[in-house]
Formats: C-alpha cells, sequence, structure tokens
C-alpha cells in the first residue's frame, strides 16, 4: 500500500469570476462537480479563456489526469477527456517523477471505490468534504501494470452490461419528460387569453442581493442548489439569525400559497410554497405572490408549459450563467381562465396525468438507485480481490 500524496501531486483549481464576460466563452474546458456523474462521466458545458485563466486560480491540467471531487459532490471521480480547467471542488493527480507505471482507469476506478467509503464517517453520517491533507493520506494499492490491466478489463466488461440497464432507464427519464411537457402544452391549448405575470400578482421579488451573515442554526437560506425536482431540499441548507430574518421586507418572506420561480443558471423551475415554514432565500430565485385572482397551483403549473418557458429562455441574459431578469418576469406572458374553478378543474386534470408520470419515475428512480449500488459493488469486489 502507498500513500496516495507520496505518488502524486495534487493540483487544486478555481472559478473565474462570472461578472466578467470576457473569461468566458471560448478557450480550455472549465468543470465543476455538477458536471461529473457517480460514475465518473464528463459532460463539458463551458470554457473559460486565456484571460480567465490567469485572473483566477484555476489549473490547466493534461488528457488523461485523473480528478477527484473533495467538496461538494464528494465521491466523484473522472480521467479528463481532454486538457481541462476546473473548479475550487476538484484536486487534480499528477504523477511525481518517480512514480512506477500505472493505468489511469485502474487509478480512477480504485478512488471511486475509496472514495465512498471515504464519504461516510465511523458512525455512518455523511460527510461534505475532505481536505488536501486527508486525500493525500489516502492509501493506494498499485499492483504491476498487467495486473491493474486485467482489473479493468473485468470491471469494464460489468459495467458495460451494467450501463446499458442504466441507460435504458435514463431514456425512460427523458420520455416522461417529454410527456410531461406534452401534458402541460395540451392542457393549456384551449386557453386563448394571455396575461403578464406582473398582472396576476401581488408582486415580484427575488431574495437579498447582499451575502446574508451565515449562522450555525436559525432560520433556513435556500440557495438554488437546494431546489431539486420543482421542491426544496431542506437537507444541507445554510442558516441566517432570526435577526437578519426580522429585517427582510414582508415581500421577501415566502408565505403559503406563493410561487417560487429560479432566475438564475438553472433557471424556469417553480416551486409551490404549499408549507407554513419560515426561511428566507438568494437573489437567484424569485418570489411570485399571487392575488385573489388566480390559484396558487395553476400559476405553478402555467409556469411550467413549454411556451411560458420559451418566453424566459428568450429573455435570458449572461454568458456563464444565464440569468432571467425580473423586468423579463414580469413581462412573461401565461395563458389564463378567468373563473377560478374553471382554473382548478384544469389543474386536477393536469395532475390526474402527471401522477401516472410520477409513479413510473419513482420506479425509474429506484431502479437508478439500485443500479449504483451495484457499481459499488463490482468495485469492492475487484478491489477486494473477489474479480
Amino acid at each position: 500500500m502507498s500513500r496516495l500524496g507520496d505518488i502524486f501531486d495534487l493540483v487544486g483549481g478555481g472559478t473565474p469570476t462570472t461578472s466578467k464576460e470576457e473569461y468566458w466563452g471560448s478557450g480550455t474546458p472549465w468543470i465543476s462537480s455538477a458536471d461529473i456523474d457517480n460514475s465518473g462521466q464528463i459532460v463539458y458545458r463551458r470554457r473559460v479563456t486565456p484571460l480567465g485563466v490567469e485572473n483566477s486560480t484555476t489549473n490547466v491540467v493534461p488528457k488523461g489526469t485523473v480528478i477527484v471531487v473533495t467538496r461538494v459532490g464528494l465521491g466523484k471521480v473522472a480521467q479528463l477527456k481532454e486538457d481541462t480547467c476546473f473548479s475550487q471542488d476538484i484536486q487534480a493527480l499528477l504523477a511525481k517523477e518517480n512514480t512506477s507505471e500505472y493505468s489511469p482507469s485502474y487509478l480512477m476506478y480504485q478512488l471511486l471505490f475509496i472514495m465512498q467509503t471515504v464519504k461516510y464517517s465511523g458512525r455512518g453520517t455523511t460527510i461534505s468534504g475532505i481536505t488536501k491533507k486527508q486525500l493525500a493520506d489516502v492509501s493506494l494499492f498499485l499492483p504491476p501494470l498487467p495486473e491493474q490491466e486485467r482489473i479493468v478489463a473485468q470491471i469494464e466488461e460489468l459495467f458495460s452490461q451494467l450501463d446499458a440497464g442504466v441507460e435504458t432507464l435514463k431514456k425512460t427519464k427523458a420520455q416522461l419528460a417529454v410527456y410531461r411537457q406534452a401534458v402541460l402544452k395540451e392542457a393549456f391549448s384551449d386557453c386563448k387569453n394571455h396575461v403578464t405575470i406582473a398582472s396576476i400578482t401581488q408582486h415580484v421579488t427575488d431574495g437579498d442581493h447582499m451575502p446574508p451573515p451565515k449562522a450555525d442554526n436559525g432560520v433556513p437560506f435556500i440557495m438554488i442548489s437546494n431546489i431539486k425536482g420543482n421542491a426544496i431540499c431542506w437537507e444541507n441548507t445554510a442558516f441566517v439569525d432570526r435577526n437578519y430574518y426580522e429585517s427582510i421586507d414582508s415581500k421577501r418572506k415566502p408565505q403559503i400559497g406563493d410561487v417560487l420561480y429560479t432566475v438564475t443558471g438553472s433557471y424556469g423551475i417553480p416551486v409551490l410554497v404549499d408549507f407554513d415554514k419560515e426561511f428566507c432565500f438568494q437573489r437567484h430565485i424569485a418570489l411570485l405572490r399571487p392575488k385573489d385572482t388566480i390559484e396558487q397551483k395553476y400559476l405553478y403549473y402555467a409556469l411550467m408549459e413549454p411556451g411560458v418557458f420559451a418566453q424566459a429562455t428568450k429573455g435570458a441574459t449572461g454568458t456563464a450563467q444565464k440569468t432571467v431578469g425580473l423586468g423579463v418576469l414580469r413581462k412573461i406572458e401565461i395563458p389564463i381562465i378567468h373563473d377560478r374553478s374553471e382554473q382548478m378543474r384544469k389543474v386536477e386534470n393536469i395532475e390526474s396525468k402527471l401522477s401516472v408520470c410520477d409513479s413510473i419515475e419513482q420506479t425509474v428512480d429506484a431502479a437508478l438507485q439500485q443500479a449504483e449500488a451495484l457499481r459499488q459493488s463490482i468495485l469492492k469486489d475487484a478491489f477486494e480481490g473477489r474479480l
């Protein structure tokens, strides 16, 4: 067994400021943890210019380098398909001069196995990150190169079979997403009238534009990363103290009946506030407070209608992260039925169709989780000598 830090130099990353458009759009691919999936696949979405690299702490490392996510997304490991730079959540492993021959694929698979165990403390609770030193202290076993290549070949044969099943499940999820859009488009197709969001809301606001004073506990502070699947994920939220929360204008304090709407990055996602809970949120999220003329759920589903989302896309600005400004959001037009009882009938019709979709999606998600568990089982067998 060898200490990882004795074999590799660890190189960290960084993020050029997104406020300078000249830093983004061309040049070297830049990735964050969000661009890496749990199986080590990378999707290259953004590029950083030489000026962006020069004016940030990011580093360009060569094709073939193995990278490890050490913070947000801890446990992800990947091998770069081209020269790449990356965020501060990632460490790259560059072999020292005296390193013995090794297979980058073997290293990646071994670290995928190790990092999943590192994710959990001895008491079984998930940890959110590790330090550079902790990563350097990880123990690796590098047998002779032919043995590494034999293990890699067996892993990849089993993974190819598993991946075929996962691909079918993902296609099913994609088809469900298309079906959802078709349901929403059809549901509002008979609405001949349209109104602006400004005309059917008491106000449209967003979160505080200044970074709030964080606290260890208190009132939850929701960021866009806490919004998953049109709902708020309350795990790993930040907090602000009571005094800060009380200082927020009432227009920016969510209450039952409101609809939240993401406006930056993953924009266009509405969330129902149909619960009684104190919380506040960052400026990347907007709050829509409906007037008495429109049902909350009707507005929620209308915001997901494909034509409405297309308006948000057309009005979005920015390069690194698209943003739908509040002025644009207020002018977006939604299909409308003025009779509230008819609005609710429309909602009931939509929900009856989407409930079937939800049931299928839950089954697919469960199968995908089982596939990930099986993937880890294959790695366990491989690095405990049973493959």
